[in-house]
């Protein structure tokens, strides 16, 4: 009797136990659900996108703007496509794809050949490959005009400095300012090597305005252009260029690399990779590691950078006061850099015998080959037999050389300034 009392009450027990438990194990599998729904919740780009204010939405809508821009009106997409498409990938919510300490693949690309200085040099290399110094060679005084639109560099130097004494939000030390100036230039290659020698802070923004300047030339410096010149002048038509001897193409890279070596030894990177490439197409006996560098590698090398300039573009990094500041600056100084190279032609048809079409000023930027077709494209309007794109590539080429010797003086001269 005791036996079965004892076990009557032992069941008992369990059940009113069971009766218990069964309910909160129930509460308890239930708020793990739920804890499971909210964890994926969070875990969503609509999610992310809310948390953060809209501000990635409004990059992504940035990097598929510049993707149209390069498609549908066909603004260097070798540039903007890419950049674009970086882009829209750094701003996607917890993916950190931008993110080097997260492994992210955009990052690493960034640190490995942005950071380091690699991608603009290669990049020097290709160009040179890519280009032909015979129309400079055959009118050497369009190097003049070259020169000119390297004043973009130096007056926005000045303005960063006075921007930067104007807002508090805005601090940027002489070495900041030198960085920043250099897109006037616009040369992505040149602005990213002396960026990460001078301001590695500021690297990602000036990289972005210097490439996204160099995209939109064909935007930017047609209405300059107007602006600056007659119908009359931009009519002028240009005497055809002299042949230009082999020897004469093969002796130019090695005298300017000598000269560099002797007067701005802080240039010879870039300029040394220039000439390089340029030696491999003129001498006539590496055709292999011409094209190699005028194609392939280029390409590989312009693919990762857009990529690596795209990064840049996440919303923490992008929109702030100094990112914004280093934006209008560029702009400025590429609009310095190209009125300067016009107005520099104006007035050498004063003084010299065979007229310059001060159309072909503009090129002085070193956006190659780009700002040259911007030249002749604006030349053909107002005169339909007039082709400039070889009489723009003169100055366009000394473009080059003046804003790689640019940075050599501001990294002489800044280089060792106290911050």
């Amino acid at each position: 009797m005791n036996h079965s009392r004892k076990f009557w009450l032992t069941t008992l027990a369990l059940v009113m136990l069971g009766m218990i438990l069964l309910p909160a194990t129930a509460m308890a599998n239930e708020a793990s659900e739920v804890s499971k729904m909210e964890n994926l919740w969070t875990s969503t780009g609509i999610h992310g996108f809310l948390h953060g204010g809209g501000k990635n939405f409004i990059m992504i809508l940035v990097g598929l703007l510049l993707i149209y821009l390069g498609i549908a009106k066909k603004f260097e997409p070798l540039l903007l496509i890419p950049i674009g498409f970086g882009g829209i990938l750094a701003n996607i919510p917890y993916a950190d794809i931008a993110n080097p300490e997260a492994m992210g693949f955009l990052g690493l690309i960034y640190e490995v050949g942005i950071t380091s200085g690699v991608f603009p040099l290669l990049i020097f290399m290709g160009v040179g490959a890519m280009t032909d110094f015979g129309p400079l060679l055959a009118n050497p005084k369009t190097a003049l005009l070259g020169a000119a639109a390297q004043l973009g560099i130096f007056t926005t130097l000045i303005g960063a400095l006075a921007l930067s004494g104007a807002f508090e939000s805005i601090n940027f030390t002489l070495k900041d300012a030198s960085a920043i100036g250099i897109i006037g230039g616009a040369d992505g290659p040149t602005a990213i090597f002396l960026a990460g020698q001078l301001a590695p802070d500021l690297l990602g923004a000036i990289a972005v305005a210097a490439y996204s300047y160099m995209a939109l030339v064909p935007i930017i410096q047609p209405p300059i252009m107007r602006l600056l010149t007659t119908e009359d002048e931009r009519k002028i038509e240009m005497k055809q260029l002299r042949p230009v001897r082999k020897i004469e193409k093969i002796v130019f890279p090695l005298s300017v690399l000598v000269l560099c070596i002797l007067l701005l030894p802080k240039a010879t990177p870039l300029i040394g990779m220039l000439m390089l490439g340029n030696l491999f197409r003129e001498c006539g006996v590496v055709e292999r590691l011409s094209k190699t560098a005028s194609n392939e590698l280029i390409n590989i090398v312009t693919i990762l950078l857009g990529l690596g300039v795209g990064s840049k573009l996440a919303a923490d990094k992008f929109l702030k006061a100094e990112t914004l500041g280093i934006i209008a600056l560029g702009l400025v100084a590429f609009a310095i850099g190209t009125a300067s190279g016009v107005l520099l032609a104006k007035l050498m048809n004063v003084v010299c015998k065979d007229k310059i079409n001060p159309l072909i000023g503009s090129a002085g930027v070193s956006a190659v080959p780009m700002a040259a077709r911007v030249s002749n494209k604006v030349g053909l309007e107002s005169n339909p037999h007039n082709y400039l794109l070889m009489h723009a590539m003169g100055p366009n080429v000394a473009g080059v050389i003046g804003s790689a010797v640019a940075a050599g003086i501001l990294l002489a001269l800044v280089g060792g300034h106290a911050a």
